[in-house]
């Protein structure tokens, strides 16, 4: 099974916040030397869950036999760790599955924390592709971190896949030929929500609805989203507030009074990770879940999130994430999640599946173009390309969208019910509301107004 080599960076983000402004012989004389007194191993196979990385760490076939060299940022510090975490284990699971088939392309993977700061993650790609011959960037889970390394690989004219950040004007309004994104993104996710809330009106016949999401552009654009699908499938509603939180908020109070001062019917959140659960665990010391309906429809089905619910989640939730360990139950799914859990000994947040995507995509585009230097012939691979994928339903294969370059995906939303067989989590999701992938696809007037096209 391909495993990380010897230039494993684990204890330099700590040991040198300014790592990044020395020269490159430098930094790695300092990275061996902080792995020399930290006791690291120099060598490694299966990423240890105890002891999880949090600096660079190269996967994959050496660069003197590598067929490409793909270099990823996520986060490996902070609240969004677990993000990059999990990103890694997905990697490895993607590339043990491709050194299993003698025609796959052999892929040197470069992964380093992004730290989710995007003029940091900015200069690291930089020096990904002058110092180490980067041949594609990508990963990211901040869509501000995710959408500065897109404007950078345009003007470098380097391919980029997207795996996590969210954020649709990535590919509608600042898309261009070099960027890709294989995993959902916030149009995709409230365009299901707003059919879900549609027909939730139907049913219990809400009126007031609020929105609570991050300051910064995942936040923004995901409201966009919503209101523009909701528009589009003709629900009326009456807009109480919309209220926001910076990124990695602590403390979620005010805005919580806020909310109870006003209470709407339907809250939708657009927190993620830490920050949403953060925000359930502070929104259960009062009264807010008996107030209104809470839904989360791109990230608050994550299975961390489940994990922190315990056995007693808050009355009322709605939620979703860009991918399941228990939706769909088919065979590639049962298989992803249980070898997942063999490397790792835990399951899969949605980030793991984006970057196993990721890794599939880029080899079978590299197999169709023949080079992976030949950049024309690599983006006509890319656009269309079709890869079966854990998150798909029995019957369906996730493609690219040629025009949008934005993976289409089918999306379901659940509510929280007992299940506890991916401990330690003791609810999972059910009582699915499915929405196929065809019917969420953005139009193309939508599209050309959103780009600023005529017939917008």
């Amino acid at each position: 099974m391909p495993g990380p080599n010897t230039r494993l960076y684990q204890a330099v983000p700590t040991l040198l916040p300014c790592f990044w402004l020395y020269p490159r012989p430098w930094r790695t004389w300092f990275a061996a030397m902080a792995l020399l007194v930290s006791g690291a191993p120099l060598a490694d196979t299966v990423a240890q869950p105890s002891v999880p990385p949090v600096g660079r760490v190269e996967l994959g076939a050496e660069e003197r036999h590598a067929d490409a060299t793909v270099a990823c940022m996520y986060p490996m510090t902070g609240r969004s760790a677990s993000f990059g975490r999990d990103s890694i284990v997905a990697i490895q699971l993607a590339l043990e599955e491709l050194s299993s088939d003698p025609d796959a392309p052999r892929l040197r993977v470069i992964v380093d924390d992004s730290r989710s700061k995007a003029s940091f993650a900015v200069r690291m790609a930089e020096d990904f592709i002058q110092h180490d011959n980067a041949n594609i960037l990508c990963g990211m889970v901040s869509s501000g971190v995710g959408m500065a390394v897109s404007r950078m690989a345009k003007q470098r004219k380097v391919i980029m896949v997207g795996t996590d950040h969210a954020s649709s004007r990535a590919s509608l309004e600042e898309g261009h030929r070099y960027y890709f994104r294989v995993s959902s993104d916030t149009w995709y996710s409230h365009a299901a929500g707003a059919r879900y809330l549609a027909e939730l009106q139907e049913r219990n016949g809400w009126q007031k609805l609020a929105f609570l999401g991050p300051d910064y552009e995942y936040g923004r654009v995901a409201w966009r989203d919503l209101r523009q699908a909701m528009n589009q499938v003709g629900t009326t509603y009456e807009e109480t507030g919309t209220y926001w939180p910076k990124l990695y908020e602590p403390d979620y109070s005010l805005y919580i009074q806020s909310l109870l001062e006003s209470p709407p019917d339907v809250l939708v959140v657009s927190l993620w990770g830490g920050d949403f659960i953060a925000f359930l665990e502070q929104a259960r010391t009062t009264q807010l879940f008996s107030r209104m309906r809470v839904a989360n429809f791109d990230a608050g089905g994550d299975y961390e999130t489940l994990v922190s619910l315990k056995d007693d989640p808050p009355q009322g939730l709605i939620l979703s994430a860009r991918h399941h360990v228990n939706w769909p139950d088919t065979e590639r799914n049962r298989r992803f999640v249980t070898r997942f859990h063999e490397l790792s000994g835990r399951y899969p947040s949605y980030s793991a599946q984006g970057a196993y995507a990721g890794m599939l995509a880029i080899a079978r585009a590299i197999r169709i173009a023949g080079d992976v230097t030949d950049t024309d012939a690599m983006i006509e691979a890319l656009e269309g390309l079709e890869i079966p994928l854990p998150k798909d339903p029995e019957g369906y294969v996730s493609y690219i969208d040629p025009d949008t370059h934005q993976i289409v995906q089918a999306q379901a939303i659940g509510t929280p019910v007992a299940n506890d067989q991916y401990p330690p989590a003791r609810v999972m999701l059910g009582n699915w509301v499915v929405y196929d992938a065809e019917s969420l696809k953005p139009s193309p007037a939508l599209v050309k107004k959103r780009r600023g096209e005529p017939g917008g």
